[in-house]
């Protein structure tokens, strides 16, 4: 037994079969359904932060969760019918960026 095996054990992951509360999928689903042009960016789990999903409109809105895996997050896109990307390869959008400047810079034009 090792020096970290006792906390590594409590460590929660998700697995591909793993679930999702059901607010999130609501949100998810809610975002994705009342706006235009929406696109999923799958972001790969790091030794900070667990598997998320984020969805990103047209105009670069966008909205992120906590999913239980990458599987979880392409198959919930498919589900829906939208583009799903992982992010580590292709990147985000440049429109997102544009969102969160604009956002920056006049906040009450939300």
């Amino acid at each position: 037994m090792g020096l970290f095996s006792r906390a590594r054990g409590k460590v929660r992951r998700g697995g591909a079969s793993g679930k999702v509360d059901e607010a999130t999928t609501t949100h998810l689903t809610t975002f994705a359904r009342s706006r235009r042009g929406v696109e999923a960016f799958v972001e790969p789990q790091t030794s900070v932060t667990r598997t998320t999903l984020l969805l990103v409109a047209y105009d670069g809105e966008w909205t992120r969760r906590v999913v239980p895996s990458p599987q979880w997050a392409h198959a919930f896109a498919e589900s829906l019918q939208i583009p799903g990307y992982d992010a580590a390869v292709v990147g985000y959008p440049q429109r997102m960026r544009d969102y969160n400047t604009r956002n920056k810079k006049h906040p009450d034009l939300r």
